[in-house]
């Protein structure tokens, strides 16, 4: 077979051979079904109502899940961004492609699944935030946001030079992708277009048109918003990613610096100030009167409160700012979904065009007090999966597999009817989209988070994750287990580890996961060479 012989090629052939290497000539009607890839940062399950309308509603978004497929255990490899997009790329986990965390370069001689796709005569696109490099392999055109990006008047990263393009992120980064669609796209062939959104990344600055809407909401709190972390080990009562403790109130809470100053609020580091007028320079004089509009009574009312709060009312406070700004962030994510949904049912795209709406980690909407992710715990483990794909996936089904996000580059190639590279270490999720689950054979997932010591000092800690348990071990400066029973304790509230009820349970939960570490080639010995670059780049002593 033609593709079997690529698939040598891509399996063996070094980065040099694979520059030189010729594509393939797309037969005329090349009837292999296009891939639209779309990704917000940091967008939490908990805030897409085909999950919970306790916060939102995301009718764009939830039309992908009643048309297709919803994951309910959906889930990372690494919960932190751009570890996980690498993750999704090459469909290995970190330790393999080497982005371990946000501060290690990617190796672009990494095979990508887009690379294949293009030597394969996929036409290739991404539009929005990559989160490092700044020219992805793989794709015939490329417009994408530098390192994290800004939300207003952005600038980007392009194969014909850079530009600035006034206007709101998440409504631009839509536009260039429509555009794409609409004159760059060959419609004789198949293509894989990444649609990636900045928002609602921290610091989850709304679109104008959503201010006044969202700022004038009062969200539900979680039970968990006031968590003491009892019950639970170091990891838990160490990190730094408290609301009040660890929330800037400028940057994340929109007071201005010289309000915070002149009420004498400590923040936790200079960092809040610095952000806030950085992205307030920003704006346009007409962005700013529209700002200062709303934002500046938001001021004010904070000036007379604050005084008389207690910590419990500081907290709470704190929280409706987040929520409000955050979802507002993903309001606007649903509409510029719909936009695009709605090109694609418009052009006759829709039948045979794989849509994935993804995002690259959970995230804490105060879940324990909590915002940031990192953790192995469910928040920030999960993330929210939906697929759609016409014909041959039936509308409104629902699967609570073990899949992960090192699962989508498999998942592409078959589609695509191309057989992935030997190295990829995921499980293509055809099985499930095409409603034969007993071909599923995984029941557990391996997760390994390095970045400590880092902002937001979330421990190391590596694990394996059953639809039942979840047992993790922090480790590097601590020496710590922690099991939770995911059905009878589903906020994780309870480490039982060393309850006797759960020896056995521990102890096959310890062989299976030795099992993975050595099927995914992975070791804690590994961390000595990142320590020595750290060290090098005085990051720790």
């Amino acid at each position: 077979m033609k593709r079997q012989n690529h698939h040598k090629t891509w399996a063996v052939a070094s980065i040099a051979t694979l520059a030189l290497a010729s594509c393939t000539t797309p037969e005329p009607a090349d009837t292999r079904p296009n891939i639209l890839f779309i990704m917000s940062d940091d967008h939490a399950y908990q805030a897409i109502s085909a999950y919970s309308n306790h916060l939102i509603e995301t009718p764009q978004i939830d039309r992908i899940a009643s048309e297709g497929m919803l994951f309910t255990n959906a889930c990372v490899t690494n919960s932190i961004c751009a570890p996980s997009r690498a993750t999704i790329l090459t469909g290995k986990h970190t330790h393999i492609h080497g982005k371990i965390d946000n501060m290690m370069p990617f190796d672009t001689s990494n095979v990508t699944f887009p690379r294949i796709l293009q030597h394969e005569g996929y036409q290739t696109a991404m539009f929005g935030k990559l989160h490092f490099g700044n020219s992805p392999a793989g794709f015939d055109e490329f417009m994408i946001l530098p390192d994290q990006g800004d939300y207003y008047n952005p600038e980007f990263i392009t194969n014909r030079g850079d530009t600035t393009i006034m206007g709101y992120v998440t409504d631009i980064i839509t536009d260039l992708t429509l555009n794409w669609l609409d004159k760059g796209r060959k419609k004789d062939k198949p293509f894989l277009l990444m649609y990636l959104h900045k928002a609602p990344h921290r610091e989850w600055i709304p679109a104008e048109r959503h201010y006044t809407e969202f700022t004038q909401k009062t969200f539900p709190e979680p039970e968990t918003l006031f968590d003491n972390y009892e019950g639970r080990g170091t990891a838990a009562k160490t990190a730094e990613m408290n609301l009040l403790k660890h929330m800037t109130v400028s940057a994340d809470n929109k007071i201005y610096p010289e309000v915070a100053q002149s009420l004498n609020i400590k923040e936790p580091s200079n960092w809040g100030t610095n952000v806030f007028n950085n992205k307030y320079k920003r704006f346009t004089p007409e962005q700013k009167a529209a700002w200062d509009a709303v934002y500046g009574p938001i001021n004010e009312q904070f000036r007379e409160a604050y005084p008389n709060m207690s910590d419990e009312d500081y907290m709470r406070w704190k929280y409706q700012r987040y929520m409000q700004d955050y979802l507002a962030c993903i309001a606007a994510v649903d509409e510029n979904v719909g936009r695009v949904l709605d090109y694609l049912d418009a052009n006759g795209l829709s039948e045979n065009t794989i849509v994935v709406y993804t995002s690259d980690q959970g995230f804490y909407l105060g879940e324990h007090g909590w915002f940031d992710k990192r953790f192995i715990y469910d928040e920030s483990f999960k993330t929210p999966l939906m697929i759609r794909w016409p014909n041959r996936i039936h509308a409104g089904t629902t699967s609570d597999e073990m899949v992960q996000n090192l699962d989508f580059a498999q998942t592409f190639l078959e589609a695509a009817g191309i057989i992935p590279t030997d190295d990829m270490q995921g499980e293509s999720l055809m099985p499930l989209l095409e409603g034969k689950a007993d071909q599923w054979t995984r029941d557990a997932v391996y997760y390994h988070y390095y970045e400590y010591p880092a902002i937001h000092m979330v421990k190391r800690h590596y694990g394996i994750v059953t639809r039942d348990y979840k047992l993790a071990h922090f480790y590097y400066d601590v020496d710590e287990w922690e099991l939770y029973d995911r059905k009878k304790d589903p906020q994780e509230l309870n480490n039982v580890v060393d309850d006797p009820t759960y020896a056995d349970i521990v102890a096959d939960l310890k062989e299976k996961l030795e099992g993975l570490r050595v099927q995914y080639k992975d070791s804690v010995g590994l961390d000595q060479k990142y320590l020595d670059i750290y060290r090098t780049r005085g990051i720790i002593k």
